[in-house]
């Protein structure tokens, strides 16, 4: 796990001990932040001191008055530091005003054409200048950055995001009455979010009152997996990742052809697809919960046995990847059949055309070795389903009603799902399901998995 934003340069003389207390915990990497210039000096020193230790270099709002040309220079040719990672953090500050607002508006513009320049992403703090942030940050054209500690509300969070920029989570999540940056926790897309700890700021519960250090990360993970309902090695996986995209440290996984989310397996056979689905989270990241989706090659059916291991270790395994499992259909019921016979239970996820592609009914191919089937409709007629789904083959939605009709005499529990897109009419696919007489489940956008 990754505390993704901490002040060490404050622990002074017992930063060795708080290293060896986060390593414990399971923290690998942790980037000090620098605020002022006596602060870039020290964690310099720490950063090449201490392998596991990054560090970003900027002025903090509160002090920006000491921002001038001599200091632009020196965060330059610091930001050559191959452990300087980001700019930062950077930002406004209208709670305390410890600078003026406009000479924190010059000096946030300053700093953001600086990074622009190098290429750095930047740290972003932002307190009750939400607006005037997001405006700065558009007239710089800076899209590569993290809100550190985010504070706003929903709506704020949404914005930021759509601007590119990562939310980061505080301890401030664990507090009992947080309850509107809960909601942006529940919210944040996984491919946006990161966490942090701020230390020697803002302790968790249940540490909450004492100095905050980053190995108390893992409660700030502990709380964000319970609200996400994922569990903590999910929320390590996603919030790294994420880390290493922005900042470039570390390796990034390559493609995956089985995946764990909390107690499922997930196997990833293709990425073919016979939709081009407007909304397909493949089309703007390569993960899902942290893992790389993105396949160099098919998998053979060995290939999936061999990493499956053990069935019986999962809830269930599911074909389900970044493309349509039914374009593979000897291999999914091959590698059924072994894992049923190995006393697991197997679910498909799919876009319902498998008839379509095979120009036969398949499902009484699959009898006995499918436990249950999600099949995504994602519209309440043929035009939208074209519109929004933009199906490969012609007459897709009238072939995934007759594949629906088919799966609940060979699968025992079928359910069909939409996306919650504007165009779709949940009420009416509602009622699709039910003159079928399967379940239905409405998919929110920018959640998977």
């Amino acid at each position: 796990m990754i505390d993704s934003h901490c002040h060490l340069e404050m622990f002074e003389e017992e930063i060795s001990e708080v290293l060896k207390r986060a390593y414990d915990a399971g923290i690998s990497t942790i980037i000090t932040i620098s605020s002022d210039i006596a602060s870039i000096d020290e964690i310099m020193k720490i950063t090449e001191q201490y392998p596991m230790v990054y560090a970003t270099v900027g002025i903090h709002p509160h002090d920006v008055k000491e921002l001038n040309s001599e200091v632009l220079k020196k965060l330059f040719e610091l930001s050559r530091h191959p452990k300087v990672v980001g700019i930062g953090e950077i930002g406004l500050d209208y709670h305390y005003e410890h600078s003026p607002k406009e000479v924190q508006r010059e000096a946030f513009a300053l700093q953001l054409k600086l990074a622009r320049d190098i290429g750095l992403p930047v740290v972003i703090h932002s307190r009750e200048a939400f607006d005037d942030t997001i405006k700065i940050l558009k007239e710089q054209n800076v899209h590569k950055g993290v809100m550190h500690c985010f504070s706003g509300n929903l709506s704020q969070a949404k914005k930021a995001i759509e601007l590119g920029f990562f939310i980061s989570i505080s301890g401030v999540v664990t507090f009992k009455n947080a309850k509107t940056i809960k909601e942006v926790a529940r919210f944040v897309p996984d491919e946006y979010l990161m966490i942090e700890t701020d230390a020697p700021y803002l302790a968790p519960e249940p540490m909450r009152g004492k100095r905050n250090e980053p190995s108390f990360l893992i409660y700030t993970a502990k709380a964000l997996a319970d609200l996400r309902g994922v569990t903590i090695e999910d929320i390590d996986r996603i919030t790294t990742v994420n880390v290493n995209r922005l900042f470039r440290i570390g390796d990034l996984p390559k493609g995956e052809i089985a995946y764990k989310i909390r107690d499922t397996l997930y196997l990833n056979v293709t990425n073919r697809c016979t939709n081009v689905c407007r909304f397909c989270v493949r089309f703007h990241t390569d993960y899902v919960k942290g893992h790389n989706l993105r396949l160099e090659k098919e998998p053979s059916a060995e290939d999936l046995i061999q990493t499956i291991g053990d069935p019986k270790n999962y809830k269930e395994i599911v074909f389900c990847g970044y493309g349509e499992p039914f374009l593979r259909l000897d291999l999914i019921k091959e590698v059924a059949k072994w894992i049923k016979e190995q006393g697991g239970r197997v679910r498909v996820n799919t876009n319902g055309q498998g008839n379509l592609i095979h120009e036969r009914k398949i499902l009484p191919e699959l009898a006995g070795l499918i436990d249950s089937m999600s099949i995504s409709l994602n519209a309440h007629d043929s035009e939208t389903y074209n519109k929004i789904c933009n199906p490969v083959k012609p007459n897709a939605f009238e072939a995934v009603i007759e594949f629906i009709k088919d799966a609940k005499k060979y699968v025992p529990f079928v359910q069909i799902t939409v996306v919650n897109l504007k165009e779709v009419d949940i009420k009416k696919c509602e009622e699709i399901a039910n003159s079928l007489g399967v379940k239905f489940k409405v998919r929110h956008l920018d959640e998977v998995g």
